[in-house]
């Protein structure tokens, strides 16, 4: 049991960007397999939090496979604003946190192809956790599909000693738009608070990210052709509507961004480039 924090901290570090420059790896190796001309690459950004961290974030926008998809990593320390500290477990006396994590967010053009969103993510304050999941969003029904996306998370929580159902039931319920009555999309498994054993629980989101990496390319891969219509698009950016609705309104992590001086713009990449309301 690792029980030095600067060891935790730098070990984390090390496997979100590794993890990141996997995921940015593999999801230009999908574009690629589009086979068109014009290939669209990952554009690079760096950002620095003035006196506390900073990150690394790279887009993909109007590509083949992806219409947007952000793959962000940072790592930040500060001090919160007084009136956040009661809401972030061991920050409340001084405010002090030290967090690292990665968030992705793809939004495809085919509008078959479901969005797809995953992170993981670890905290200090005087109190130290891990948190993350994957959630996925259709904007069409397909059971074949969500009952292998679900198979596959089951298994990787069985593999690891932890509660499937507990996390299903807590993604079920973070990802709920209330002032609609309906989920955000199927989905998936949500996670936080996890202290107890750190070894298990960092070994935890290494088999989930890499996971991630290969539930994301079989959807992408058995969909990447299916035809698809104008009348399906507008399906998908009404449905769009709705994710941005919940990601401006409700999701915790937008808030945790914008409350630890995170960057506008990597906190902002989870919204598509289009989108439609009624």
């Amino acid at each position: 049991m690792i029980k030095d924090i600067n060891i935790k901290k730098k070990l984390i570090n090390n496997w979100f960007v590794f993890l990141q420059n996997e995921i940015c790896k593999q999801f230009q190796n999908l574009e690629k397999s589009k086979k068109k001309i014009n290939n669209k690459k990952f554009k690079k950004r760096q950002w620095i939090k003035i006196n506390g961290g900073g990150g690394t974030s790279f887009f993909l926008k109007n590509g083949n496979i992806f219409d947007q998809v952000g793959v962000n990593q940072s790592t930040v320390h500060g001090t919160f604003k007084k009136e956040f500290r009661s809401k972030i477990p061991g920050a409340k006396k001084t405010g002090i946190y030290w967090a690292s994590g990665i968030s992705v967010v793809a939004h495809m053009k085919n509008p078959k192809i479901p969005a797809i969103h995953f992170n993981t993510r670890f905290i200090v304050t005087t109190k130290e956790w891990f948190g993350g999941g994957m959630d996925v969003t259709p904007s069409f029904k397909d059971k074949t599909e969500e009952k292998k996306i679900h198979n596959k998370l089951r298994l990787i929580c069985k593999q690891n000693k932890k509660n499937y159902k507990k996390y299903k039931k807590w993604c079920d319920k973070y990802f709920y738009l209330p002032h609609r009555n309906e989920t955000r999309g199927i989905g998936g498994i949500f996670f936080d608070y996890e202290k107890k054993n750190w070894t298990e629980n960092f070994k935890f989101i290494r088999d989930l990210g890499l996971s991630f990496i290969d539930i994301t390319k079989d959807i992408i891969l058995k969909k990447n052709n299916v035809r698809w219509s104008r009348k399906d698009k507008n399906i998908q950016l009404f449905k769009r509507g709705k994710y941005i609705e919940f990601n401006l309104l409700y999701d915790r992590g937008t808030k945790f961004g914008f409350n630890s001086g995170g960057n506008i713009e990597s906190i902002l990449m989870s919204l598509p480039r289009e989108a439609k309301w009624k």
